[in-house]
């Protein structure tokens, strides 16, 4: 349960690790639409975190990343072509964006951190936990932009908000703005937490940050 709720809040893939922007911030104009980009990349994160942790044994190190490409790149094209078959009108509203899940840094991220270091068990709870916050994140962000935006919510007229609503939410800066808020948020809730658990300790890349500080004060002669 631990492994699965870090993913929520502590290290939310968007709102703490600001991994994904570009689809967050694209596609979620609508709810629909995000919920829908937010499970199609929950199911490339599950079934590609699975199958590296299956084959981390076998697959030489040299050549990881390539293998991580292929295999990820073809769970997405499987996620395509089922949802042009049976959901053609949110293969249609995600556009692009689609087809970019291959690029997404949570799904290299989790595959390169967790996924080739852990079991298939610890790989799939992992992925669902970031899944679900990645999904968590646009729904958010997606519901805030379309209540204000357009005044509607899943495409329903939620009355006064249809006359008085705020357009500059459906573009590019409202999505800044929403997106600021809600880390602000995430902020204001982990500054009341111990430095333990949302602190230096707690970040992946904490061992990035402090091979990076000894460089520099060896560098420097410190």
């Amino acid at each position: 349960m631990k492994n699965f709720l870090k993913g929520i809040i502590k290290e939310n893939p968007v709102l703490v690790l600001t991994l994904g922007i570009c689809p967050a911030l694209a596609v979620s104009t609508r709810v629909s639409s995000a919920l829908g980009m937010g499970l199609a990349t929950m199911f490339v994160l599950l079934c590609s975190n699975i199958t590296i942790s299956l084959t981390r044994k076998i697959i030489p190190d040299k050549v990881r990343i390539p293998c991580y490409i292929v295999m990820i790149a073809g769970f997405v094209s499987f996620t395509q072509i089922l949802l042009e078959a049976y959901a053609y009108n949110l293969h249609q509203a995600l556009g692009i964006f689609l087809p970019l899940i291959a690029t997404n840094c949570v799904i290299f991220a989790r595959a390169e951190m967790y996924a080739k270091k852990n079991t298939v068990k610890d790989s799939s709870v992992d992925a669902l936990g970031m899944g679900a916050g990645f999904t968590l994140a646009l729904v958010l962000i997606a519901v805030m932009r379309e209540v204000f935006g357009s005044g509607t919510l899943f495409g329903v007229s939620l009355g006064v908000l249809t006359d008085y609503n705020i357009p500059i939410m459906t573009m590019a800066p409202g999505v800044f703005v929403v997106f600021g808020l809600l880390v602000a948020a995430v902020n204001k809730i982990s500054k009341n937490k111990t430095k333990k658990e949302f602190g230096c300790g707690g970040c992946p890349s904490a061992l990035f940050c402090k091979q990076k500080d000894e460089n520099k004060h060896e560098r420097s002669g410190v």
